[in-house]
């Protein structure tokens, strides 16, 4: 398995289950609890923040494939890449504060500039040691 940005290995994303090691694993919940592991202590609401620029050929590229059909994989990867850095981002800050996850995390997508050409992914959620 391999390391996820939720902390533990794909097979643990967002769950909390599996064996924790504090020094290495941090977890990552969209859920308010952590099944088998209370709150001790609620340490603020963090946030990560991505602003990614799109790319004049991508975009072209892109209205090709809107108009024949099929997906946008260089939007695909960019937005994906972008989700991972706003999650990193959020799991520093908590850290800093003490935490060892993040739980109720909500992610939030939008165009933004003048004509829509750059995307802001945020994550955020509620620091705490658990």
């Amino acid at each position: 398995m391999t390391s996820s940005p939720w902390g533990g290995s794909d097979g643990d994303i967002g769950g909390g289950g599996g064996n924790l090691n504090a020094a290495t694993d941090f977890i990552i919940s969209t859920t308010h609890h952590i099944d088998g592991r209370p709150v001790q202590k609620y340490l603020g609401v963090v946030a990560g923040e991505v602003i990614v620029g799109a790319n004049l050929f991508r975009d072209i590229f892109a209205s090709i494939r809107d108009i024949v059909g099929g997906r946008a994989g260089s939007y695909e990867e960019v937005l994906g890449r972008a989700r991972e850095d706003a999650l990193t981002e959020m799991r520093q800050r908590a850290a800093q504060l003490g935490a060892n996850a993040v739980i109720g995390v909500d992610l939030d997508y939008q165009a933004i500039g003048s004509k829509g050409s750059m995307l802001m992914v945020s994550a955020t959620g509620t620091a705490v040691y658990a």
